[in-house]
């Protein structure tokens, strides 16, 4: 019989109340804030709104008492992108004031506002901060290293190429140690590690495989003291040294095309979701020896959101609007069902994009343009609260942020406050 190490998260020293990064700390979309409220409008339970110079598919992120989320501007429906620039916003988190703004011009040959890159945009990286300074991914912009009160300490380029399909550029960074680790597959069909300080390129692994790898890496810490980042590339999921970036295992996957989803953990699985033309999920163990066994495969999946884990089950909103819950152990479906109207009524789109969050027993789902369903995190299917933020009818494809009893949710025009 083979040993299964356990998977530990990995993490860094923060303020309790922080999310420092995309779906928060550790990446593990978590928060016990029993405060979070369960129902709001745009009259009631809500603290603050910021309007933002621009749409964006990241997601906010908090620490101290800074939010911070980026923003796009000037480009045309026409697919002209000549005056295309990106923002960087920090807001007070109380407040909600603009404390600072950081403009940045694209300056170089953008994928054209055509298409399915308008699904998302040009700001669909979310940042990552340590507590002392926030590293964002511009895309084709490179990445930025920026202190808490917006001064900019280094910038590095990441590649100027675009993916085959043109469908820019989404994983968002993580910290490892010193170093900032950015998925560049689509500016260079890279991983690239920096070192936080100098903005010094520490590593860069390139592979043809990389290209259409939407997801950000995951760190995990397997019993033996091995640290792993962790990455669903198309049709191999990986086990990266990230100190070197150096390969330590793969398995085949099987998802094919493009893979958009994080990988998640559940016990002693991995958990993978995606793919394209057709979708599918597989939960892998790693023996002991860094041999992957595929214990479980199914093809009902999700395509864009990342599915998050509540004890012995896994739960998710996929884009088509259908929420889902699985035993972790065996894969076992729970239930499937449809969630809201299901089509955005715009023409085009999904009606999910945004990944879900878990905050204490219930999961978050944001939809588009139906708004925020709070769901019963347990094996039967039960929808507790559907909130609407009335006129504000722009897209929420952003996964939610949650801070000292707040919920902290994007669209295409506003930043809000969440709170009772």
């Amino acid at each position: 019989m083979k040993t299964v190490l356990p998977l530990l998260f990995l993490g860094i020293s923060l303020q309790a109340a922080d999310w420092p990064q995309f779906r928060g700390p550790n990446g593990e979309a978590r928060s016990d804030d029993a405060a979070v409220p369960l129902k709001w409008s745009a009259t009631d339970s809500m603290k603050w709104k910021l309007a933002l110079p621009g749409p964006g598919s990241s997601s906010p992120i908090v620490s101290g008492n800074k939010v911070i989320l980026t923003c796009f501007s000037g480009h045309k429906d026409n697919g002209d992108v000549s005056g295309l620039v990106r923002h960087v916003v920090c807001a007070d988190k109380a407040t909600g004031k603009l404390l600072w703004q950081k403009d940045y011009p694209a300056g170089s040959p953008e994928d054209p506002s055509q298409g399915m890159i308008m699904e998302h945009g040009y700001a669909s990286n979310t940042p990552v901060t340590n507590g002392k300074n926030v590293f964002v991914h511009l895309g084709k912009g490179g990445v930025v290293a920026l202190d808490m009160d917006g001064k900019e300490l280094w910038k590095a380029p990441t590649g100027k190429e675009s993916n085959m399909r043109r469908w820019g550029s989404a994983g968002s960074p993580i910290l490892w140690k010193n170093l900032v680790i950015i998925n560049a597959s689509d500016e260079a069909q890279s991983l690239i590690a920096f070192d936080t300080a100098t903005g010094k390129v520490a590593w860069k692994q390139t592979a043809g495989l990389l290209d259409l790898s939407f997801g950000s890496p995951r760190l995990l810490k397997r019993k033996s003291g091995a640290e792993d980042l962790v990455f669903a590339a198309p049709s191999e999921l990986w086990g990266l040294n990230p100190e070197t970036g150096k390969l330590r295992w793969y398995v085949e996957t099987g998802l094919t095309g493009n893979v958009s989803p994080d990988a998640v953990f559940a016990g002693d699985l991995i958990c993978v979701f995606g793919g394209y033309p057709s979708i599918g999920r597989i939960g892998v163990k790693l023996s002991e020896n860094n041999k992957g066994e595929i214990v479980w495969r199914d093809n009902n999946s999700t395509y864009v959101p990342t599915p998050v884990v509540h004890g012995k089950n896994i739960y998710w909103v996929s884009d088509q609007g259908f929420a889902n819950a699985i035993d972790a152990a065996s894969g076992k479906a729970l239930y499937k069902e449809r969630l809201g109207g299901g089509s955005t009524g715009r023409g085009k789109g999904k009606p999910f994009y945004a990944s879900q969050v878990i905050v204490g027993d219930k999961v978050y789902a944001v939809s588009r343009r139906q708004g925020t369903f709070v769901i019963a995190a347990k094996p039967t299917f039960e929808v507790l609260a559907t909130n609407i933020i009335e006129g504000d009818d722009t897209d929420f494809n952003a996964t939610p942020a949650v801070s000292d009893g707040c919920l902290f949710l994007r669209s295409n025009k506003a930043l809000y406050c969440v709170g009772k």
